[in-house]
């Protein structure tokens, strides 16, 4: 990837700047579209760039925006909203030497 610098160097007293442009390959990247992100869930909506596209659209401060429903956000994901259930670990040991049959066989040692 290269790039170009397209200010001039500054002047003396003035602030040094350099904005750059980086010059991609033509026609071999996606195209990135306005989406909004709509959780139905939780109702949260997400404003961002994508190179997913819907039929329906929004206009959102001007820019026309395409819409796509997720089920599943960081808005509602039980990880990133701390609501996880605990598990019980007890019920699990129990249920595992009920079904392979380990308590049994432990009373009857221990007699």
């Amino acid at each position: 990837m290269r790039s170009v610098a397209l200010d001039n160097l500054p002047l003396p007293g003035e602030q040094a700047r350099l904005s750059l442009v980086y010059i991609m390959k033509p026609k071999i990247h996606p195209k990135l579209n306005p989406v909004v992100f709509v959780d139905t869930g939780a109702g949260t909506e997400f404003v961002t760039r994508s190179t997913l596209s819907s039929k329906t659209s929004r206009d959102i401060d001007g820019v026309n925006h395409f819409v796509i429903q997720v089920d599943i956000s960081s808005a509602s994901h039980p990880f990133y909203t701390g609501k996880q259930r605990a598990i019980a670990v007890d019920g699990r040991v129990e249920k595992f030497n009920k079904k392979y049959g380990i308590a049994k066989q432990a009373v009857k040692d221990a007699e």
